[in-house]
């Protein structure tokens, strides 16, 4: 089903699904011009035992995809995950206040990584890929993280924090890929869509 910007001179529009509910991620899709429907899928994100952090984070991003490109064989299905990574531990959403909380201080004043892998699906086939960002933290004492866990917004990301929000004024720097840390890694997504066959034309992505 062609999306509602129809078709282009570069051939017909193609149906685009996002299988994530963040909010970031459907910020970022529209950012780039690309008409899409959202469908969360519904996976187990265990950690496999053993599993290190980078083929976790693919494999998730993978199996999103995946999961609603089965029943959807003529769409364009965009699967991403992120995680943080210090000391070799995978961090994911917290739990709760006093996990969320736990993860700040270990972050604080220090450096880790954030993967975020993305993965596209059409007809069978799938491509899929990993950025790797570092993000230093500035120092934080126990007040200042309560106070930005109290704000809400560390609960639903991983790492307990946002860098596009509050979380922007306890970041030091970061390198590598900004919009990764927000949750999909543009450039590397419309390289992938490419791979597939597709064309992105700054705004639509057709046949």
């Amino acid at each position: 089903m062609p999306s509602p910007s129809g078709p282009t001179a570069a051939g017909s529009a193609v149906r685009v699904i996002l299988a994530s509910q963040s909010p970031r991620r459907r910020e970022l899709l529209t950012l780039v011009g690309i008409t899409h429907e959202v469908r969360p899928a519904d996976i187990d994100e265990t950690v496999l035992p053993g599993e290190a952090p980078v083929p976790h984070c693919e494999r998730l991003a993978r199996g999103k995809a995946q999961a609603l490109a089965a029943a959807e064989p003529g769409s364009l299905v965009i699967g991403s995950d992120t995680i943080v990574v210090v000391d070799g531990d995978i961090l994911g959403k917290p739990r709760d206040r006093e996990e969320a909380i736990h993860m700040l201080t270990r972050l604080a004043g220090r450096e880790h990584t954030v993967y975020t892998a993305v993965a596209v699906a059409h007809a069978g086939e799938i491509r899929s890929g990993v950025e790797a960002v570092q993000v230093q933290f500035r120092p934080l004492n126990r007040p200042q993280i309560e106070g930005y866990v109290d704000t809400k917004e560390p609960m639903d990301k991983a790492g307990a924090y946002g860098i596009q929000g509050y979380g922007a004024t306890i970041v030091e720097r970061i390198e590598g890929d900004y919009f990764a840390v927000m949750g999909l890694p543009l450039g590397r997504m419309i390289t992938l869509i490419r791979d597939l066959g597709f064309q992105y034309a700054f705004g639509s992505i057709t046949t």
